[in-house]
């Protein structure tokens, strides 16, 4: 009875790592001449990388300590930061070689060149994968929209929107370009809201 216990336990550790595996990963490992995909932290594609480098052929002796690729953004929001990890194998699977890239201002469909700093590749690699670390979101502001009159059409001005800044339940009324004076504590803040340009 022991014994069927212990197998028991057995084929379900095993069972249970099999699972944390994912079947068929995007980030996966692709020849140097393939695009390499990052995914973001949906599973989703968020990375596309090309390498313009091509004499990758580095020794332990000699590591090739620059190289150039191309990273595009393929994915359906826009970002303003990027990183992520380059890593390079060789024939037999062994990492031989690993860099940083980053970027700022990322848009959809928009690509950069780059290079990763502090890469030392000690083989002649045969595939390579990208891992995105950061993908931070470009965040829009939130504008209220404009009332619109249906009867007319028009849109109201700006002039004569209602607005109300509440600080712990009191509430004050905001007008654009008009000082609002504050008591937080025992002093006394300023406050002006203008439109911004």
């Amino acid at each position: 009875m022991k014994t069927i216990m212990l197998c028991a336990v057995v084929c379900i550790s095993s069972l249970c790592v099999a699972a944390q595996q994912p079947a068929d990963s995007l980030e996966r490992r692709v020849p140097l001449t393939e695009a390499a995909v990052a995914l973001d932290g949906a599973g989703a594609p968020a990375l596309e990388a090309t390498l313009r480098t091509t004499s990758l052929n580095g020794a332990d002796d000699s590591p090739v300590t620059n190289i150039r690729l191309v990273v595009k953004n393929s994915s359906s929001i826009s970002y303003a930061f990027v990183s992520g990890l380059v890593t390079f194998y060789d024939a037999s699977g062994i990492r031989c070689g690993e860099g940083l890239f980053k970027a700022d201002a990322l848009a959809v469909n928009e690509a950069f060149e780059t290079d990763t700093p502090g890469i030392r590749i000690r083989c002649a690699p045969a595939t390579w994968r990208i891992i995105a670390t950061n993908l931070l979101p470009r965040a829009l502001p939130n504008v209220p929209a404009l009332n619109t009159a249906e009867s007319t059409g028009s849109i109201t001005s700006r002039s004569s929107l209602n607005l109300i800044i509440s600080v712990d339940g009191e509430e004050h009324p905001i007008q654009i370009d008009k000082p609002m004076v504050l008591t937080l504590g025992n002093t006394q803040r300023r406050i002006i809201i203008r439109e911004a340009p």
